[in-house]
C-alpha cells in the first residue's frame, strides 16, 4: 500500500498532502521599510515521496532559471505528483530587482551558505533558504547562467563520485555532464553537508532568455523527477547517454583589444590546430590568433568583442571522446528545436 504524503511546514504555512499553496518567506526590508519577500510556490502530493526544491536567481540576473520553473509549474503530470515539489523561481531579489548578480553590498549568495540570522543581508538570506527549503528537501536541482556577457552550452555540474547524483544527472539529459569540485560558501556544498544530492544546471547567459536552455531545463527537471518516481514513467525514448568532462579550462585573452570569435558553444575543437578567435587592436594592425590549447567542446564563450589580457574568452571540456561529445549536442539541440516540442514557449 501507498503511503500517504506528510504536511510540509514553510514560514508558518501549513501545506497539507494534495495542496498546492503560494508563500511569500520575509527576507528583509527595503530603505523604504517595504517588506521583500521570497516567493515559493509548494506542491504536495497526496502519497508520499522524495522532496524536491528546484532554486533560480540565486544569482539576481541569471533569468533563464525563473522562466524554467514557471513552465514548469505549468506541467499537466504534476497533478498525479508523488512526493513534494518546492519551487523557488527567485532566491536573490534583491539582485533580481537591481539587474544584479549580486547582493547590495556586492556580496555573493552562492558564497554565502550556509549563512547566519545574524550575518550579512546576503547571509541572512543564505539562512533563511536553508533552514526553510532545503532542511525539508531529499534532493536539489539549483538553475544557472553564465554570467554577463558569457553563454553557457547547456550543462550539468554534479559531485559524479556521489552515485546518486550521477544517476540523476545522466537522467536530467544534457549533452555534457562535468564533475565539479564543491565550492567553500556554495549551496551545493551545503547542499551536501545535509546529504542531499543537488545538481546544478548551467545554460544561457545572463539577463537574457534562450529558448533551447528553458526547454531543456524544463525537460531535464521532468526527466529528474521520473528518475526520483515523483512522476510517472514515460514510453518516450530516452536520450542518448550524456558525455562526462574529464576535465575543463578556460582559455584567456593574450593581449587587450577586440575579440572576433570563430568558434560557437557546441563546437569541437582541436589541440593547436583550431583558432577560437582573434585578439586585435582597433586598427588591425596587430592580430593575435587563439589556437586551443587542447581538444574539446565549447561549453562556455565570452560574447563581448572587448577583452583585457587575461579575460577568460572560451571554456572547453575535455572527453576522451569529443567526436561522442560533439554528436550528443548536436542531437540535443535538434530534439529541443523542434516546433512541437511539449516544454516550448507557454502562455
Amino acid at each position: 500500500m501507498t503511503k500517504r504524503n506528510q504536511p510540509l511546514h514553510i514560514g508558518g504555512v501549513t501545506i497539507q498532502p494534495g495542496e498546492r499553496r503560494s508563500i511569500d518567506l520575509e527576507v528583509g526590508r527595503l530603505y523604504t521599510h517595504s517588506p521583500t519577500t521570497m516567493p515559493v510556490q509548494v506542491l504536495c502530493g497526496s502519497k508520499a515521496g522524495p522532496v524536491l526544491f528546484v532554486s533560480a536567481a540565486i544569482h539576481g540576473d541569471e533569468l533563464n532559471g525563473v522562466e524554467i520553473i514557471r513552465r514548469l509549474l505549468k506541467v499537466p503530470q504534476l497533478k498525479r505528483l508523488r512526493g513534494t515539489l518546492i519551487a523557488v523561481p527567485i532566491v536573490n531579489l534583491h539582485g533580481f530587482i537591481n539587474l544584479s548578480r549580486y547582493f547590495p553590498d556586492r556580496r555573493d549568495l552562492n558564497r554565502s551558505f550556509p549563512g547566519s540570522e545574524r550575518g550579512s543581508l546576503a547571509g541572512r538570506v543564505a539562512n533563511l533558504f536553508m533552514t526553510e527549503i532545503v532542511s525539508q528537501a531529499t534532493h536539489g536541482i539549483d538553475l544557472h547562467t553564465g554570467a554577463i556577457n558569457r553563454g553557457n552550452l547547456p550543462q550539468i555540474r554534479a559531485n559524479l563520485d556521489d552515485e546518486e547524483a550521477l544517476q540523476l544527472a545522466k537522467a536530467f539529459g544534457t549533452p555534457v555532464i562535468l564533475n565539479s569540485a564543491l565550492r567553500d560558501g556554495s549551496l551545493r556544498m551545503a547542499a551536501t553537508d545535509h546529504d542531499i544530492p543537488i545538481l546544478l544546471y548551467e545554460a544561457g547567459e545572463a539577463l537574457r532568455f534562450d529558448e533551447i536552455a528553458i526547454r531543456g531545463g524544463v525537460e531535464g527537471i521532468v526527466r529528474v523527477m521520473r528518475q526520483l518516481g515523483m512522476l510517472p514513467r514515460t514510453r518516450k525514448k530516452a536520450p542518448p547517454e550524456p558525455v562526462i568532462a574529464r576535465s575543463s579550462s578556460w582559455v584567456r585573452a593574450p593581449q587587450s583589444g577586440l575579440f572576433r570569435a570563430y568558434v560557437a558553444l557546441g563546437n569541437r575543437v582541436t589541440r593547436n590546430e583550431t583558432v577560437l578567435g582573434v585578439v586585435s587592436d582597433p586598427f588591425g594592425e596587430e592580430e593575435i590568433e587563439v589556437h586551443s590549447p587542447w581538444s574539446g567542446i565549447v561549453i562556455g564563450r565570452l560574447n563581448l568583442p572587448l577583452v583585457n589580457e587575461g579575460d577568460a574568452i572560451c571554456h572547453i571540456a575535455r572527453f576522451y571522446r569529443t567526436d561522442i561529445a560533439h554528436e550528443r549536442v548536436g542531437d540535443y539541440t535538434e530534439t529541443l528545436e523542434a516546433e512541437d516540442f511539449p516544454y516550448g514557449e507557454q502562455s
